[in-house]
C-alpha cells in the first residue's frame, strides 16, 4: 500500500510538472497583447489598445510609427499566413510542404510574378511616402520576427523565420491578382468543347451574359485536337488544401442620402473569398494627429484594401473582367528554339528557375516564353497538345502601381483625391465602391481594359501567329464602367455584367444576375434604409431565380407516376419562396435535382473530367437558369442511347428520380428529415488541420449554415457527386458603414482576428458570424480606452 502511495505521488508530481510545463510552453507561443515592448526604430511611444475581439487600435504621434506598430501587431497574429502568401508567387511552397507542391511552384514561377516584382522594385522612387510607410510596416514585421515568439506552425513544419522585404508585399499582391482570374478555368475548356463537339453545342451555352438579365448601369456625370481544359485545376486544388484565400466574388452597395432614414450615406460590403483559417483580413484602427483609418489588411501589405474614416468609406468587389488570353503558337518546323509571328520567326526566351524541395534535392527547371507570355506546356499537366500554348496576363504587362493606388485611396480626403488614384489599378480588375460624409456615392470598374478586333472572342484560345487576334488599344480609364451619384440614388455590384462601354460589352467571367436581381429588388423597394435594415439585407438568403426555375421544370414532370410523399415535396417546391433556412427541405431537394439535371445533360458529351471542370466555372452558374429554359437543344440528348433522342422532359424526369433515390440513400426514407442543415455546412480549414489528429485544434467548425450559392448571403459550395455541400467561399467580412453614426458602424469576421491557435481571438467571432451577428467598429478614443481588454506599449527604449 505504501509503495502504491509513493507511485501515485510520483505520478501526480510528474503530471503536475507536465501540466505546468505545458502552460509555460503555451504561454510562450501566445500573442502578447499587453505590457511594454522595445522597438528601437520608433521615434516616439505608440499605444495599442486591444478591444474585446482583439482588434488593435493604434495611437501614434506620426504615420511612420503607426505603420511600424501595425507591422508588429499584424505579424504577432498572422505571421504564418504572411509566410505562406509570400511563398506562393515565388514558387517556394515545396520548401515547406514537400514534392507534392512542385507542380504548383512551377506554375507560379512561370507566371513571372517574381520577375515582374523585381522590375517594379528597380523602378520605384525609394523616397516616396508609399515606400517609406511600406518599409516602416515591414520593419515592424521584422522586429516581431526577431523578438517575438515563433508560431507553432513553424515548429511543426521545421521552417525557419526569415525577414520580410518590399518584394514580399508586391508578390502577395501578384498572388491576389491571379487568384481573381477565371480565364484559366474557362477558355481552354470552351476551345475543347468547340473542337470536339462543334459550334452548335457552343451556341447553346451561356458564354455571354444574357441581355435580358440585370446588368450594372453606367452613369457618367459630366484546331480539333484536345489542348487541355482547366489549366490550373491541380494548382487550385493545392491552394485550397493549403487554405490560402482564393478570391471568388462579392456584394457591395452604397445608398445615397435620398434613400436613407438619416439622410446620410450607408455603405455595405462583403467580399466573397475562399474560407480558410485564419480568415483573409486583419482588422486594425490607426490614429495619428493628422491621419486616421479603420482598415482591413491583406497579409504582408501595409495599406488597407477595405477601409473607412470619418470622411469617406470604400469597399471592393471583383470586376470579373477577362484579363488573361491564351494563344496557340507554332514552332519553326526545323528549329525548335523559334516560333512563328506575322513578321517572321522570333526566338523563344528561355527562363531557368530553381525550386527547393523539403527533404529532397533542389529541382532546376526551364520554361520558354513568347511575346505573349509563358508557354504552359510541360508546366500545366492539363495541356495535352504538343503545340505550344502561351498565356498572356495583363498583370505583368504595364507599370505596376497597385501598391501606390492602395496607399493613395487610403490617404484620400475626398471624392476627387480618391478618384485620381484609381487608374493606377491595372489588375486585378476591381469594382471600387465609395461613399462619403458629403453625400456622394460612386462605383468604378478599376482595371486596365483593352479592345480586341471585332468578331474575336477571348473566351477561346486565340491564334498566336497571325497578329490578327491581338489587342488593338488600351482603354482610357475614363471609358471604364462607372456611376457617380446616379439619379436612382444607389450604386451596387454583385459581380454581374456591367452595361456597355465605348460602344461594346466588355468580355468577362461575370456571375449570373441572381444576387444582383435581389439587391436591386430590395434597394428599389425602400427609401428609409438604416444600419439595421442594411445589416438584415446582407443576411438575406432568398433566391430571386431558383423558385421560377424549379416551377418551370416541375411542369415537365408526369405526376401520375409519383408517390404520395413525392407529391407533397413537389407541392412544397411549387410554393417555395426561394429562402434557404436550416430547417427547410426545399433547398435540399432543389439542389440535388439541379445537380442531376446538369450531370444528365452534360456528362455524356463532356466525359467525367471535363464535366467536373465545367462545374467549377462561372459559365456553369450563368448557364443554369438560361439553359433550363431551352426547350430544344443538342445537349439534352444522351449520346449513349443510340435508339432514342432525349428531350428536356426526359432529362428532368430521370434527374428527379436520381435525386430522390440518392436522398433516400443518404438521408433516409423520411423526406421531412431532408433539412438543409444536414447537408450545408461550413468548416474553416487550416493547412495543418488536414492531419486528422490535429483537425479539432487548428480547424474551426463545422457549422450548419443558412444561405447558398448566389444569394446575398452567398455561402457557396462546389457541386459534386456526394450531394453534401461543404461551403468553401462566402463573406470574408460583413461591413456596414453608417455616416449618420460613424462611431457605431458594424462588422464581423468569419472566425477571429488572430491566426494563432493559442490566442483567445482565434475563433471568438465564428459563432457570431454563422448566426448573422455583428460587432462594433470602435473609433472613439475615450470609449476604446475605457473598454480596452489590454494595452500594449511600444517604446523606442
Amino acid at each position: 500500500m505504501k509503495k502504491l502511495k509513493k507511485v501515485l505521488i510520483v505520478l501526480a508530481s510528474l503530471l503536475f510538472i507536465l501540466f505546468i510545463g505545458s502552460i509555460i510552453i503555451i504561454s510562450s507561443l501566445k500573442p502578447d497583447y499587453e505590457g511594454k515592448k522595445m522597438l528601437p526604430k520608433l521615434e516616439s511611444e505608440v499605444n495599442v489598445f486591444y478591444d474585446t475581439y482583439g482588434i488593435p487600435h493604434i495611437y501614434a504621434q506620426n504615420k511612420a510609427d503607426a505603420f511600424h506598430a501595425l507591422g508588429y501587431v499584424h505579424a504577432q497574429d498572422r505571421l504564418w499566413q504572411m509566410e505562406l502568401l509570400r511563398r506562393v508567387a515565388t514558387g517556394r511552397l515545396s520548401e515547406v510542404f514537400g514534392k507534392d507542391l512542385v507542380e504548383t511552384d512551377k506554375f507560379f514561377l512561370s507566371l513571372g510574378i517574381d520577375d515582374y516584382t523585381s522590375k517594379t522594385i528597380s523602378e520605384l522612387n525609394m523616397e516616396s511616402e508609399m515606400v517609406r510607410l511600406s518599409n516602416a510596416y515591414l520593419e515592424g514585421v521584422n522586429e516581431f520576427i526577431e523578438k517575438g515568439p515563433t508560431p507553432i506552425e513553424f515548429y511543426l513544419t521545421g521552417l525557419k523565420k526569415e525577414p520580410f522585404s518590399l518584394e514580399d508585399s508586391y508578390n502577395a499582391i501578384g498572388y491576389m491578382a491571379f487568384s481573381f482570374a477565371m480565364a484559366h478555368k474557362t477558355d481552354p475548356l470552351l476551345t475543347n468543347i468547340r473542337n470536339q463537339l462543334g459550334d452548335e453545342y457552343i451556341r447553346e451555352l451561356a458564354i455571354d451574359s444574357d441581355t435580358s438579365t440585370v446588368w450594372i448601369k453606367n452613369y457618367k456625370n459630366s484546331k480539333a485536337d484536345s489542348i487541355g481544359t482547366d489549366i490550373t485545376a491541380n494548382v487550385t486544388r493545392a491552394l485550397e488544401q493549403l487554405s490560402l484565400p482564393l478570391f471568388e466574388g462579392s456584394n457591395s452597395w452604397v445608398i445615397a442620402p435620398e434613400k436613407t432614414k438619416s439622410g446620410k450615406v450607408i455603405l455595405a460590403n462583403d467580399p466573397h473569398i475562399g474560407f480558410a483559417q485564419p480568415s483573409v483580413w486583419y482588422e486594425a484602427h490607426i490614429s495619428t494627429p493628422n491621419y486616421e483609418k479603420y482598415g482591413y489588411h491583406f497579409a504582408g501589405v501595409a495599406f488597407p484594401v477595405l477601409a473607412h474614416d470619418r470622411n469617406l468609406a470604400y469597399g471592393l468587389t471583383m470586376f470579373e473582367n477577362d484579363d488573361i488570353d491564351f494563344y496557340l503558337e507554332e514552332t519553326h518546323p526545323t528549329d525548335s528554339t523559334r516560333y512563328v509571328t506575322e513578321f517572321g520567326f522570333e526566338d523563344y526566351e528561355y527562363v531557368t528557375k530553381e525550386i527547393k524541395v523539403k527533404d529532397e534535392e533542389t529541382i532546376s527547371f526551364t520554361y520558354k516564353k513568347t511575346r505573349h507570355g509563358p508557354v504552359l506546356n510541360n508546366i500545366a499537366k492539363q495541356i495535352t497538345t504538343e503545340e505550344p500554348i502561351a498565356m498572356s496576363w495583363i498583370y505583368t504587362k504595364p507599370q505596376n502601381e497597385v501598391l501606390d493606388a492602395l496607399y493613395e485611396i487610403s490617404d484620400a480626403k475626398n471624392l476627387e483625391e480618391f478618384t485620381s488614384a484609381l487608374p493606377k489599378i491595372h489588375a486585378p480588375g476591381l469594382n471600387v465602391m465609395y461613399g462619403d460624409a458629403s453625400g456622394n456615392v460612386a462605383w468604378w470598374a478599376a482595371a486596365k481594359l483593352y479592345q480586341m478586333p471585332d468578331s474575336i472572342s477571348t473566351k477561346f484560345v486565340l491564334n498566336g501567329k497571325t497578329g490578327k487576334e491581338e489587342p488593338i488599344r488600351y482603354l482610357d480609364f475614363s471609358e471604364n464602367p462607372s456611376a457617380i451619384n446616379p439619379p436612382w440614388y444607389y450604386v451596387y455590384s454583385a459581380n454581374n455584367q456591367p452595361d456597355s462601354i465605348s460602344g461594346m460589352v466588355y468580355p468577362g467571367y461575370y456571375l449570373p444576375e441572381n444576387r444582383a436581381k435581389r439587391i436591386v429588388q430590395l434597394l428599389d423597394g425602400k427609401n428609409d434604409w438604416d444600419k439595421e435594415s442594411v445589416a438584415e439585407m446582407t443576411l438575406d438568403v432568398t433566391s430571386s431565380i431558383n423558385p421560377a426555375l424549379i416551377t418551370e421544370l416541375i411542369k415537365l414532370l408526369d405526376v401520375s407516376h409519383l408517390a404520395e410523399e413525392q407529391l407533397v415535396l413537389i407541392d412544397a417546391l411549387k410554393n417555395w419562396d426561394g429562402s434557404y433556412t436550416l430547417d427547410s427541405t426545399n433547398p435540399t431537394l432543389y439542389h440535388r435535382c439541379e445537380y442531376y439535371v446538369l450531370k444528365n445533360t452534360f456528362e455524356d458529351e463532356l466525359g467525367k473530367e471535363q464535366f467536373d471542370q465545367f462545374m467549377g466555372t462561372h459559365l456553369l452558374k450563368r448557364h443554369i437558369a438560361w439553359g433550363a429554359k431551352m426547350g430544344v437543344g443538342k445537349w439534352w440528348d444522351n449520346i449513349f442511347t443510340k435508339d432514342k433522342v432525349e428531350t428536356r422532359s426526359d432529362i428532368v424526369l430521370k434527374s428527379f428520380a436520381d435525386a430522390w433515390n440518392s436522398l433516400v440513400n443518404d438521408l433516409g426514407p423520411d423526406p421531412k428529415q431532408w433539412t438543409w442543415n444536414r447537408v450545408h455546412t461550413l468548416e474553416h480549414q487550416h493547412p495543418i488541420g488536414q492531419v486528422e489528429s490535429l483537425r479539432k485544434f487548428f480547424n474551426v467548425g463545422p457549422y450548419p449554415v443558412n444561405g447558398t450559392r448566389e444569394v446575398i448571403n452567398n455561402m457557396a459550395f462546389p457541386y459534386d457527386s456526394t450531394g453534401f455541400y461543404k461551403v468553401n467561399s462566402g463573406p470574408s467580412t460583413r461591413r456596414i458603414i453608417d455616416f449618420s453614426d460613424i462611431e457605431n458602424s458594424i462588422s464581423i469576421l468569419p472566425t477571429g482576428q488572430s491566426g494563432n491557435p493559442f490566442s483567445k481571438h482565434y475563433k471568438d467571432q465564428a459563432e457570431l458570424f454563422v448566426n448573422g451577428k455583428f460587432r462594433k467598429m470602435m473609433m472613439n478614443r475615450e470609449e476604446i480606452e475605457r473598454n480596452a481588454e489590454s494595452v500594449l506599449k511600444l517604446t523606442k527604449d
